[in-house]
């Protein structure tokens, strides 16, 4: 027998959920709380094939639930539904631990598709957020722009003395140039290859594989 336990707020919302997983070819047993720590003393009690889980719900509202959740049951299938934007909210909710997200306004058949997807232990998403989370995997995969290539002839150059551990007074000696103007010079490095400190600029040279 599948167990299913559904926390929402709305009764309206558990009624619908209910109903849904009624109509499926699945024997299931099923229970309904509006609350997180309600899903904390359920999980404590008894084990659950699934989980379907409002984002914004009363005691919790955040990807720390998935943490408690998974602690307390690590096997559970859980099924993020939402009224909340599925673009700014479904990676998000998957990459901490979700196993599907569901916007509380998708048909009804989409959400049958989407309960039984969990319960043959897979994964489900959307087609929008499918392609969302393609479109993110192919830009991380693009290689970055080198930004010491923003740098010019003679940021190099001061670049290069700074990583050698020269002061700026003896850099505008060595180039021939006022003080505040290698300050200058270094205040553009830093912004341009976004690095705070000289560690952090010998650290983002290495990465780069610029030598000194």
């Amino acid at each position: 027998m599948t167990s299913i336990l559904i926390a929402d707020d709305h009764s309206i919302v558990r009624y619908g959920l209910k109903k849904i997983i009624s109509n499926l070819d699945i024997p299931a047993t099923i229970t309904a709380v509006e609350a997180f720590d309600d899903v904390v003393v359920m999980l404590g009690k008894q084990q659950f094939d699934l989980l379907i889980l409002d984002i914004n719900l009363p005691g919790g509202n955040s990807r720390q639930m998935l943490d408690v959740v998974k602690l307390k049951q690590p096997s559970i299938m859980v099924l993020m539904f939402s009224a909340y934007d599925e673009k700014m909210y479904a990676i998000d909710y998957l990459m901490a631990g979700a196993d599907g997200y569901l916007s509380k306004n998708s048909p009804e058949e989409e959400t049958k598709e989407a309960i039984q997807t969990l319960l043959r232990h897979e994964k489900y998403m959307s087609a929008s957020t499918r392609q969302l989370m393609l479109n993110k995997i192919m830009l991380q995969r693009q290689p970055q722009a080198n930004p010491f290539e923003s740098l010019s002839t003679r940021e190099l150059e001061v670049m290069n003395l700074l990583s050698k551990g020269i002061p700026l007074n003896k850099i505008a000696e060595k180039l021939h140039l006022q003080l505040s103007t290698v300050s200058t010079y270094k205040a553009r490095i830093f912004t341009k290859l976004e690095v705070n400190t000289i560690v952090d600029l010998l650290e983002k040279m290495r990465t780069h594989n610029i030598s000194t």
